[in-house]
């Protein structure tokens, strides 16, 4: 009985990424993803989701490169190793990853576009861009001013979309 429980610890180190891979990058995120979607907080949202954009990135790389990766013979430890650091909360890598490298590359016009496709406005800066221009709205003018803004914004929709201010004046 002891030489098999020795054979079974040594299958089971020998296998230790092919067992943990899973475990590592597809069990517990799933948890946790269920578990932030349950919860109000957005931070969690944005950690596991991000996760999942880089875990994406990663299968496609491996789905690419599938015959030149199999020559590298540590590459499941590597990847084990760097989803363990995306996944585990300490470290907050999915974040890191995506806020310095996947979020420049998307919101940067000046990065190159290599579906080459023209671009008119970059779609992901969009609530970035109106949100800005509140909180700068706000600072300038005053939270009164702003709900004023807001106010005839209203009246305009019903009024057939001028707005008009105190020197009816309309835009």
């Amino acid at each position: 009985m002891g030489s098999g429980a020795g054979s079974f610890l040594k299958v089971l180190l020998k296998n230790f990424d092919v067992l943990a891979g899973p475990v590592v990058s597809l069990v517990y995120p799933l948890y946790a993803s269920i578990r932030a979607i349950e919860t109000k907080s957005p931070t969690d949202d944005r950690q596991w989701l991000t996760y999942w954009i880089l875990y994406s990135m990663i299968t496609l790389i491996e789905l690419t490169f599938a015959k030149l990766i199999e020559w590298i013979p540590v590459w499941s430890y590597a990847k084990l190793i760097m989803t363990c650091w995306l996944v585990i909360p300490y470290f907050s890598g999915a974040a890191y990853v995506y806020e310095h490298y996947v979020r420049p590359f998307f919101l940067n016009p000046q990065t190159i576009n290599i579906w080459y496709v023209p671009k008119k406005k970059d779609v992901l800066s969009k609530p970035d861009d109106i949100l800005t221009a509140a909180e700068k709205y706000i600072e300038e003018n005053g939270t009164e001013a702003f709900e004023k803004l807001i106010h005839r914004s209203d009246k305009s929709q019903r009024s057939g979309g001028f707005i008009f201010d105190d020197d009816h004046k309309y835009y």
